[in-house]
């Protein structure tokens, strides 16, 4: 026989745990059949079911103002909830925010090709893996030789380069991308901030200023 769970407690683990949306939550799932108005647990196979009714129904989202719009797009209706890990647009995380909404707005702008220039291994490591897949990225390494040639090669190359300059970035490489910046002026980003989220609203901000 199967256990049952309380239902507002199984709402709250997947961060329905405001009481309007809880409400709203509840009210679908009454509208289906699987559960009753007074009703406080709910058997562990129509709970199966009622993550898909209201997978089916709900966008569930934060109060990020980015992630409201694209909750409003999708066709389903937003719910707010809380903790914002449970947002399914940018989980809560800074870097997941910036890194969808860079994405977002270089598809708008036709930005295919990207040069980051500077930061450490492990950031390099996750641009590429959570950028790599929609854009075409090079990372330079900035503590790495590198020729005025190859340089000049990425400027050329790319639609977009980030010169990220609060990093581990050595003056003879990113040298080479600044003083053959004024010929690519209108591709060119100083980035002068730490972290993924500061290096994407830059470029973000960079873009939006070049229409």
């Amino acid at each position: 026989m199967s256990a049952d769970r309380d239902i507002d407690g199984w709402l709250a683990e997947r961060g329905v745990t405001l009481m309007d949306a809880r409400a709203r939550a509840r009210g679908v799932l009454e509208e289906v059949g699987l559960t009753r108005p007074g009703k406080a647990r709910m058997s562990e196979p129509k709970l199966l079911r009622a993550a898909e009714v209201l997978a089916e129904r709900f966008f569930q989202v934060c109060a990020d103002a980015a992630c409201l719009q694209v909750a409003t797009a999708s066709g389903r209706e937003p719910l707010r909830v809380e903790p914002r890990s449970h947002c399914a647009r940018c989980g809560g995380s800074a870097n997941r925010r910036a890194e969808v909404a860079f994405l977002e707005m270089c598809h708008q702008r036709g930005v295919q090709r990207v040069v980051v220039v500077g930061g450490s291994p492990a950031v390099r490591e996750e641009l590429e893996a959570k950028l790599g897949g929609h854009i075409s990225l090079r990372m330079v390494d900035g503590t790495e030789r590198r020729t005025a040639d190859r340089a000049k090669s990425d400027l050329e190359w790319a639609d977009l380069v980030l010169v990220w300059g609060a990093t581990e970035l050595h003056h003879k490489v990113s040298g080479h991308y600044t003083h053959l910046a004024s010929a690519h002026h209108r591709k060119v980003v100083h980035v002068v901030r730490r972290g993924v989220a500061a290096l994407l609203d830059e470029a973000m901000i960079h873009l939006q200023r070049a229409r």
